[in-house]
């Protein structure tokens, strides 16, 4: 293990944090174990000397189809010419569920000493878990850049019909070739950014948290996402020019959040309640048959209705008492027969995670309620710090990228379930739940259904007539 050093008080760049472990003035100790990151354009050619630096001999190659052909293909080639044994798995079931962990053990080497994932999302999610079942280190190749889950220390699985975090270990080199990254389709580049758009929110959720219900917060680790992200889309809008340089500082902003969910230990500094929209449609496409949509696009229309709900907020006078009297009036099983209309077979595993954790239950809800009526100015400034809806709506509208649920097959019904009930995908506190707790959620999603439903007759009405005559 690296020496102990302390924590940075300032933002470093992304090799400074690598491998290192660090004493906090949060009172926490961090470590990212990520030794190795390779952004750069020709960075495949790093992929064998790796494997040798590391010391490993026979690794195990996952991708699927489409990765395959971008650049799976590719690493066989490159593993042969430097004499590397290397085994390569094309998936065959991409549900990305309990049957392909079972298909990759099938086919798994029993002496192989390192998994790849060579992919994003998904892939790598896989990858990750099975290699920390199996007690074996990982690496990625990335094809494209749509999500900041790189360097995370935890994987998203489908298990019994529900999206489901589980344990595992980040990688111990990522290589992010430009020449690759510059022709992935615009929909993957514009899933990038969305998944750094939504760090906007998701921050602003962690310092609500740390306020309300105290919980655990390093600002230097908030900060360290907060200014990557400020950095990153600054250069946003030349992503579409598919300028390398460009991508490939939007895959080290996707990196570093990445690393700082391992400083942390946990997805709190890049994650909240867009990631939970995320989640939850995730599902629901699944149980709908529905085609799936990249997590980052996801992400990125999440983060728009999280920040028109917060634009509600500030626009609407807050009773506390109110709050208070339906807290009061609050009944579990009238709960329960909502979540079975908003989660069909999934409801089960919602219902009892609340049996669990009892984030809904009176008493704690109360001295939510009363803890924010002492702070609400300080609430209301962490709002107004967050960007605009139509800032967000203007970028990704720049990228040709969705901004509205309708536009990724979100209907009414969906949406209106998704607002209401999302919250209860992870036991963490957000604004979804702040709005809930002040009896407020219900009211504030009608209104921004209602905003949402005006933009899109107002765009209909552009594209049919684009004279505004």
């Amino acid at each position: 293990m690296p020496e102990i050093k302390r924590m940075p008080t300032q933002p470093q760049r992304l090799q400074a944090y690598l491998n290192q472990r660090f004493v906090c003035e949060c009172g926490k100790e961090h470590y990212a174990p990520l030794k190795a990151v390779s952004i750069r354009p020709g960075a495949l050619s790093d992929f064998p000397a790796y494997i040798r630096e590391f010391g490993f001999q026979k690794p195990y190659l996952i991708c699927d189809s489409v990765t395959f052909e971008v650049a799976g293909r590719r690493c066989m080639e490159i593993l042969k010419l430097q004499h590397i044994q290397a085994t390569l798995r094309v998936l065959s079931h991409i549900g990305f569920d309990e049957a392909t962990v079972g298909e990759l053990l099938i086919h798994m080497p029993m002496d192989c000493d390192l998994c790849v994932a060579v992919g994003t999302g998904a892939v790598n999610d896989i990858t990750r878990f099975l290699s920390f079942r199996m007690g074996l280190p990982f690496m990625t190749v990335a094809t494209a850049a749509p999500m900041d889950g790189f360097a995370s220390s935890v994987a998203a699985l489908n298990v019994d019909h529900f999206k489901t975090t589980f344990e595992a270990q980040p990688p111990i080199a990522i290589i992010g070739d430009t020449d690759i990254l510059q022709h992935a389709p615009e929909r993957m580049i514009a899933a990038g950014l969305g998944d750094l758009l939504g760090k906007t929110t998701c921050l602003c959720d962690w310092k609500i948290a740390h306020l309300i219900i105290q919980e655990d917060y390093c600002n230097n680790i908030a900060t360290l996402v907060e200014t990557c992200t400020r950095h990153v889309l600054k250069i946003a809008r030349h992503a579409r020019d598919r300028d390398p340089v460009v991508l490939g500082k939007i895959m080290e902003g996707l990196v570093l959040a990445g690393v700082a969910m391992s400083l942390y230990g946990n997805s709190r500094p890049a994650s909240g309640c867009e990631h939970h929209i995320s989640h939850y449609w995730e599902m629901r496409f699944e149980q709908r048959g529905m085609p799936a949509v990249p997590h980052g696009i996801q992400v990125g229309i999440g983060t728009v209705l999280i920040l028109k709900l917060t634009e509600a907020l500030r626009r609407t006078p807050v009773d506390f008492n109110t709050a208070r009297n339906a807290a009061r009036a609050y009944r579990q099983k009238a709960w329960e027969k909502q979540i079975h209309a908003a989660y069909g077979p999934a409801a089960a595993g919602i219902i009892d995670l609340e049996n669990r954790v009892q984030k809904n239950a009176t008493d704690a809800r109360l001295r939510r309620i009363d803890t924010m009526e002492t702070h609400w100015e300080d609430i209301l400034k962490l709002l107004d710090a967050l960007p605009s809806s139509l800032e967000i709506i203007t970028l990704l509208r720049s990228l040709n990228a969705p901004c509205l649920p309708q536009e990724i097959g979100v209907d009414r019904t969906m949406l209106y379930q998704t607002l209401l009930y999302c919250k209860e995908v992870r036991p963490r506190y957000t604004i979804l739940q702040m709005l809930w707790d002040l009896e407020l959620l219900e009211h504030l999603s009608d209104l921004t259904i209602q905003e949402i439903e005006s933009d899109t007759h107002k765009q209909a009405e552009e594209v049919s007539d684009p004279t505004g005559l």
